[in-house]
């Protein structure tokens, strides 16, 4: 649904090209985190004593869940489900795997 005037549309896209790349990155980061948020406070009133794995599994779930298949899925919600420390966890490509 777009109820939006086409003029007004344009003067907002203008708006937002007329911000440097920066600071539309820093709006796009914003708005993740405030997303990230949301959903977060969804998941915690529906299950308030979810440990930290069991939540980045729902909150995996919530936003990606869609995007992969079963299969890839379960590998990534038994990665999610480990309690490991963030200094056990290496970039992507890194030379520093276990």
């Amino acid at each position: 649904m777009n109820d939006t005037p086409a003029d007004l549309q344009q003067r907002y896209h203008a708006m937002l090209l007329s911000r440097s790349g920066e600071e539309r990155l820093k709006m796009g980061f914003s708005m993740n985190a405030m997303a990230r948020t949301l959903v977060m406070a969804s998941l915690l009133e529906k299950t308030p004593d979810a440990t930290p794995p069991q939540l980045r599994q729902m909150l995996f779930l919530r936003l990606y869940g869609h995007e992969f298949d079963p299969q890839t899925k379960t590998k990534i919600l038994q990665a999610l489900a480990q309690d490991l420390p963030p200094s056990a966890v290496t970039p992507r490509g890194s030379s520093e795997r276990s």
